[in-house]
């Protein structure tokens, strides 16, 4: 049979840091890594800052059975999720308000111009 590595933190990361978005504003917060290129700097943030865990699973072989975690390690992810959102949105600010309108200039979207 075919056997994998697989990273056991990559999900718990990205659950995380949809929860903690869901706590922020639409604009600017949710917009702005809404962007794949943005959520997966985030992802790279929060991943580069944790030890990561890793199991081999065999073909079809289900790894949400092997990711459980202490709730220190779910806070430290939480904790760091929330900061690399405040980072990376005051790093790419520029460009995020050059590449995403504002929820006030939102009749400038061209869906509104045609009524």
């Amino acid at each position: 049979m075919t056997k994998a590595v697989v990273n056991l933190t990559l999900p718990m990361v990205v659950e995380h840091i949809e929860t903690a978005l869901e706590d922020y504003p639409h604009y600017p917060y949710q917009k702005a890594f809404a962007i794949p290129d943005l959520r997966q700097k985030l992802i790279a943030y929060v991943l580069s800052r944790v030890a990561n865990s890793y199991t081999v699973l065999e073909e079809g072989e289900n790894s949400t059975t092997f990711g459980n975690c202490s709730s220190d390690r779910k806070l430290q992810i939480e904790t760091l999720a929330k900061q690399g959102i405040q980072d990376i949105l005051q790093q790419y600010w520029e460009w995020i308000v050059h590449h995403i309108p504002s929820e006030t200039e939102s009749g400038l979207a061209p869906s509104h111009w045609f009524g």
